[in-house]
């Protein structure tokens, strides 16, 4: 391997902040550069199909950069999302991904992962787009996120769509229109306005 193809191959590593070996298959890189640079330490592997240099940045958040790298179609959901938005002190063991009513269920993810299926301005409305350890990762917005957590109470418990909202009226003070937005857009308008109501 040339020494060019390498250095090509690390600085698309470290650009991509977390490269799969088809991402650099893309670009014209051979699989076989990647386990040559990781045998020789160059690379690392970070988790199954997924690699980095030795000194990238790593995060608090890095479970939800690999599910985005791994399914890039996905969009950060429900206690996930929450916890991203510092909107709850739980740290779920799972990443809470939305994918499209007809998406495959993922089967191989470097993090385990629970998956919601949305469709229509529920799948689409409030997507917000935030660089985390330089890879691109799909996150719903606050207000979004609270509304979803209305919508699937039953999943993850009506306390913690409850205590969601609280923390976002604190943290979010002009953001009530919002929440009203997307309470319509999911459906659940009825079910969050007595709440909202005696918070306001």
């Amino acid at each position: 391997m040339s020494s060019s193809l390498e250095q090509k191959t690390v600085d698309a590593v470290r650009r991509l902040g977390l490269a799969r070996p088809r991402d650099l298959t893309r670009l014209g890189l051979h699989r076989e550069y990647v386990q040559r640079l990781t045998e020789r330490g160059v690379l690392v592997r970070v988790a199954r199909g997924l690699y980095a240099v030795p000194d990238a940045e790593i995060s608090t958040h890095r479970s939800l950069v690999e599910v985005a790298r791994a399914v890039p179609a996905a969009t950060v959901c429900l206690l996930s999302a929450l916890r991203f938005r510092e909107l709850t002190p739980q740290a779920p063991p799972e990443v809470w991904i939305a994918l499209d009513v007809h998406a495959w269920r993922p089967r191989r993810t470097p993090f385990p992962v629970r998956t919601v299926y949305f469709s229509g301005a529920a799948l689409t409305a409030g997507v917000e787009v935030h660089k985390i350890d330089g890879v691109p990762v799909r996150i719903y917005s606050a207000a979004k996120t609270v509304a979803d957590c209305f919508k699937y109470r039953n999943k993850i418990g009506t306390e913690v769509a409850v205590e969601a909202l609280k923390d976002y009226l604190k943290k979010y003070r002009r953001g009530v229109d919002a929440l009203w937005r997307f309470a319509r857009i999911c459906r659940v308008a009825n079910v969050m306005r007595p709440y909202l109501e005696a918070a306001g």
